[in-house]
């Protein structure tokens, strides 16, 4: 299964639009959670966005052993190939921290989710899923990846799983790797060298002479 493609769809798709809109409004945010010493930098800030900030950056939700299954989880939906880095190189896992404290209610479907996805384990390979071998955390994942063939069973590691790949790929595809590796340009900047002469010359059109300077003197700005 190429789960890099499978993302790429999901993001086109199906992937939750509130997660991804309020990831990207929080993009700025993110970028301080990247780099804390620029909490304080002033520019187009609040002095309230600045004091909110730095509080939620003061705290901790996740603790280690969750954060070491985040990190896992967001790897296997995101992996690392010969376009880019993983989810973890994208710093993914900091970014799904953040959120949870920024938008509260994700906090208990995720640390629920967490935790039944370690007692899955423990019951049927008599360890947590980050002590699993890769082999045993692809065969978890796989029954609960898949809402339409998951078990009835399944069904809250089904919504679990749903939330963390919503946030691995909000947090993934709102990174300058993220942007590269779907092959986004946005809005680059180019010069219009005017239509090229073969096509004009086909409906026997042509620039005329203040046309023509118009254009020279443009291309000397």
């Amino acid at each position: 299964m190429d789960r890099r493609k499978s993302i790429k769809a999901l993001i086109l798709g199906s992937v939750s639009a509130g997660v991804l809109v309020e990831a990207c409004n929080r993009e700025e945010k993110k970028a301080v959670m990247e780099n804390p010493a620029s909490t304080l930098s002033g520019i187009n800030r609040m002095k309230e966005e600045q004091e909110y900030e730095k509080e939620l950056l003061s705290k901790t939700f996740f603790t280690p052993e969750e954060m070491a299954t985040i990190t896992l989880l967001a790897d296997i939906i995101i992996p690392k190939d010969e376009i880019s880095g993983s989810a973890s190189d994208a710093k993914v896992p900091d970014f799904i921290e953040f959120i949870v404290k920024d938008m509260p209610e994700h906090q208990t479907p995720m640390r629920g989710g967490l935790r039944w996805l370690d007692i899955q384990c423990l019951t049927r390979f008599e360890k947590p899923f980050k002590n699993c071998s890769q082999q045993q955390q692809l065969e978890i994942v796989d029954e609960i990846a898949y809402p339409k063939k998951a078990k009835p069973e399944m069904k809250q590691g089904v919504a679990f799983f749903s939330l963390m790949r919503n946030l691995t790929a909000s947090g993934f595809y709102t990174t300058e790797m993220g942007i590269k590796d779907v092959g986004y340009l946005g809005n680059t900047p180019n010069q219009w060298n005017g239509v090229p002469a073969d096509v004009l010359k086909q409906y026997n059109l042509a620039y005329t002479e203040k046309e023509l300077k118009e254009c020279i003197s443009f291309d000397k700005v």
